[in-house]
């Protein structure tokens, strides 16, 4: 009985009873006093266009739920009544059998594989700026700050140099000879005293189109200060060897003697030990030179033969420290090698992208970060940076090296003393931030420039030292040659720029 009432309640009411009209309202909606839901209007809205498009115009106007022949098109029965809610007989389709609950699925899906990914792209995003904040701060936390240097500066503020030009930098580079520590195999600690073993004078334009990196000989006379010693003690001013001012007051001497000498303004420094220079060279993957001769020196623990090659960290290091092996054993010659040696290292830097390469800059940021004691102006690696993108774009033929212009003490041929008036003009041009120019000694002078040696163990010779000296030409700024001079004379110096092959020479 039960099921025979379920299903009668879905069922099309009967056409003679809907013909009839006896139970109908007005409005022809089936009639309540036979216990059938009311057709609400908004079935007729669902009802498919192209169904309504095949009623017939004569269909009465006042039934418009019902279908032609009186059916019912309620869309809404079940049991048998799957003619009304079929598509044949053009009703809405039952519910749950339409798109909806598809494409609620597939939106579901598609909305939690959004999520999934926005949530991977943020633990990527969250690793890569927790590991690079790392690696910021351990590159940071490599450089050593100097700030006893700093003080000892401040407290003879008055008597430096003032600086002439703005924006241009001048940066004191000093490399270290203590063979304390790991250091102590190149040479024997003397209680872990130290001197200046190379001192380069960086002068940076103010354009930036331009660096010049001056070496001062370490066996070089000059006027050193009163410096305040390590045990609290003071020196006395004396005219002695130049690298002992780095031995008797450390790195705040080092930079009164050389502003005492140039009167350039110091405004940065940087002391860089051994290691430091063999990690950086091996970071770039070793540096390619030419030797005219084969080297065999146990002292400097390089041996290696005639010929094109790449040096590693450890070669690199011996062969810029060298010199009785090589050639007459100068100091002078020592020096041309390191500033060759520099220059090819800038030039492997520039030219490999390094610069511009995440992967490959960050091993040579982390030998030169911990290779570096620094100013606290520049113990970060902001500060660093910084400086080094001023110098990106510096042409490798702007970056020029050469040596004070200097020659054979009279008073001890084996130390060097200034030659005047070269050295005041060069000074002055880099206090002004002048250009100048440099070309090898044999352009220059027209010789072979090569040192023959003086005297038993003499250092110097006076046909290399001669070439260290001012050409006395000019130039239009463009090259080295000399010629007629011009409305903006540059004077030219012997010298080389990082562009230089040292295999073609």
């Amino acid at each position: 009985m039960d099921a025979d009432v379920t299903e009668s309640a879905g069922t099309p009411a009967d056409p003679d009873d809907s013909a009839a009209g006896e139970d109908q309202t007005p409005d022809g909606s089936p009639g309540a006093e036979r216990g059938e839901k009311p057709a609400p209007e908004a079935a007729s809205k669902d009802t498919p266009k192209d169904a309504s498009e095949n009623i017939p115009e004569d269909t009465p106007a006042s039934a418009p739920g019902s279908a032609p022949g009186g059916e019912t098109r309620s869309g809404s029965g079940t049991g048998s009544g799957s003619e009304s809610g079929s598509g044949s007989s053009g009703g809405a389709p039952p519910p749950g059998s339409g798109p909806g609950p598809t494409l609620d699925i597939t939106v579901k899906r598609k909305r939690h594989w959004l999520r999934w990914t926005a949530l991977g792209a943020s633990f990527v995003v969250l690793v890569a700026a927790g590991t690079g904040w790392w690696l910021y701060k351990k590159l940071d936390g490599n450089i050593k700050t100097d700030t006893s240097a700093a003080a000892e500066l401040k407290t003879y503020e008055k008597e430096r140099p003032a600086s002439v030009v703005h924006d241009a930098e001048n940066i004191l580079l000093i490399g270290s000879d203590s063979r304390a520590g790991d250091n102590g195999k190149y040479g024997r600690d003397d209680g872990g005293s130290q001197r200046s073993d190379t001192t380069i004078l960086l002068h940076l334009a103010a354009n930036r189109k331009s660096a010049t990196a001056m070496s001062i000989p370490r066996d070089l006379m000059a006027n050193i200060p009163t410096c305040h010693k390590a045990d609290k003690t003071s020196s006395k001013p004396q005219f002695s060897q130049f690298n002992w001012a780095f031995e008797f007051g450390g790195t705040a001497c080092t930079i009164r003697t050389v502003e005492k000498m140039t009167g350039v303004r110091i405004d940065h420094y940087m002391v860089v030990d051994f290691n430091g220079f063999k990690d950086m060279v091996d970071a770039v993957n070793g540096v390619e030179i030419c030797l005219k001769e084969p080297i065999n020196d146990t002292a400097a623990h390089l041996k290696l033969p005639a010929g094109r090659q790449k040096l590693d960290g450890e070669q690199a290091l011996g062969y810029v420290r060298v010199r009785k092996s090589i050639g007459n054993g100068s100091d002078t010659e020592r020096m041309d090698r390191q500033q060759q040696f520099l220059g090819a290292l800038v030039n492997k830097v520039q030219s490999n992208g390094v610069l511009l390469n995440p992967t490959r800059l960050y091993p040579v940021l982390d030998a030169a970060t911990k290779a570096l004691t620094t100013d606290p102006g520049l113990d970060t690696l902001k500060d660093l940076y910084e400086l080094v993108r001023g110098m990106r774009n510096v042409p490798t033929d702007k970056v020029q090296f050469l040596t004070v212009p200097r020659q054979p003490y009279a008073a001890n041929r084996n130390r060097d003393e200034l030659v005047q008036p070269d050295a005041d003009e060069l000074f002055k041009q880099l206090r002004d931030d002048k250009p100048l120019a440099v070309v090898p000694a044999d352009q220059l002078n027209g010789d072979d420039g090569k040192n023959t040696g003086h005297g038993e163990g003499s250092e110097h010779s006076q046909d290399a030292d001669s070439d260290s000296r001012s050409g006395g030409g000019s130039t239009d700024g463009e090259s080295g040659a000399t010629g007629a001079p011009g409305p903006s004379p540059t004077p030219t110096y012997s010298g080389n720029n990082a562009a230089t092959d040292l295999c073609k020479q």
